[in-house]
Parts: structure tokens; C-alpha cells; sequence
């Protein structure tokens, strides 16, 4: 997939979450996400800072959290949160859904990661189905397993992963197979329903 596919995919995802977060309810958004620690509200302010956090504001706030970036992004998100209402986070979301504008040091694929997996994270607490096209997660999910950002060959070391639905596998080891969506969420660090020898072992992973 080229930038400019990816770009569109990513559009196509962020107007399908506002569609879906058009029909929560006020309480679903105090709602605890798959993220530890981020309500589904957090999360959705995330999201509408992929496109618009400066260079500057990125700096600014790698130092106030003295270099942790997983700290500085939380931190980000929850000010987002608590400043707008969750029609003004839904309003931003569409507003910039099909912009190629990323943090800094993010790769053009990550944006893609990013609203795949977030948007699970919102859906899957709350019951609602939100479907992960394979043509879309094929290049989301290489790009986690080649990215030393994410860590997943690290932490999945002796581990071999293959999709059942599209034509991707990788490691080697024990074999952990299913959806290709279900191998995104568990190599970016979440529960998910995988098969074969090497799934107990990954999922095991997930807690050290």
C-alpha cells in the first residue's frame, strides 16, 4: 500500500469511528478503554491530535515528561479530553479525517496503527462490532512488526505469526495464528482471540 492509499484508508477509518461514536450514549465515553488508564473519551482526543499537534507542542512536551513519550501522549490526550465535549472530539475527527499531517518522528504508517487499534479499543469495551478490513491491517501490521518503535520482535521473540486472512506471517518459532486483526492488537500489546501452539505463550508475553 503507497501513501496514497494509506492516507485513504486512514480517512475511510477515522469517518467510519465518528459514525460509530455518533451513536454512543453519554456514559460510554467515561467508559474504561483497552488502553490501562484511558477512558474511550481519552482516547478519541488522542485521535484528534494525530493531526494537529505541532512540532513545537511535541517538544515541549517530551521535556515536561522528561523524555517518556507514552507519559507526554496520555497527558496530551487528557487535557484534550477534559477541554472539548465529546461532539467537539467527534467534530475534530471528521474535520481532519483525511489529512496526511502525523506527530513528529511518526512513520506514514503509523497513522493507519493508530486509528485500527484505537478504534478497537473504543469498540470492543462497549460491545460494539467494528470490523478491521485485512487489506487495511496487512500493511498496519508489517509496519508494527518492522518498526522497533512498537517492540514486537522483541517481546514476541521465538514466536512465528500468520494471518488467516491475508498473506502475511512472520517470526519464527511457535506458531500463533488467526486474523490478521487479532495479530495487530496482540503485537501492539492487547488480548486477542489467536490459536495455535505458541498462543498461550504469547499471550503470556502480554503480562511481563
Amino acid at each position: 500500500m503507497d501513501r496514497d492509499a494509506i492516507v485513504a484508508a486512514v480517512e475511510a477509518e477515522r469517518r467510519d469511528l465518528a459514525d460509530l461514536l455518533d451513536r454512543l450514549a453519554p456514559a460510554d465515553w467515561d467508559a474504561e478503554s483497552l488502553c490501562a488508564n484511558w477512558t474511550v473519551r481519552d482516547v478519541v482526543a488522542h485521535l484528534t491530535l494525530v493531526t494537529r499537534l505541532s512540532k513545537p507542542a511535541a517538544v515541549l512536551g517530551v521535556l515536561r515528561a522528561r523524555g517518556d513519550i507514552n507519559k507526554m501522549i496520555g497527558d496530551a490526550a487528557r487535557r484534550r479530553a477534559a477541554e472539548f465535549t465529546p461532539a467537539e472530539l467527534v467534530a475534530q475527527l471528521r474535520a481532519t479525517a483525511g489529512s496526511a499531517r502525523r506527530p513528529l518522528g511518526a512513520q506514514p504508517p503509523d497513522p493507519l496503527v493508530d486509528i485500527l487499534v484505537h478504534g478497537q479499543d473504543i469498540a470492543r469495551p462497549l460491545g460494539r462490532d467494528r470490523p478491521m478490513p485485512p487489506e487495511r491491517v496487512q500493511p498496519a501490521l508489517q509496519h508494527v512488526w518492522s518498526s522497533s518503535f512498537y517492540g514486537a520482535r522483541k517481546r514476541f521473540a521465538g514466536l512465528r505469526f500468520v494471518a488467516t486472512d491475508v498473506d502475511w506471517s512472520a517470526g519464527e518459532g511457535a506458531e500463533v495464528r488467526g486474523p490478521s486483526g487479532e495479530l495487530l492488537l496482540l503485537l501492539t500489546g492487547r488480548s486477542a482471540g489467536l490459536d495455535g501452539p505458541g498462543a498461550a505463550e504469547a499471550a503470556a508475553r502480554l503480562k511481563t
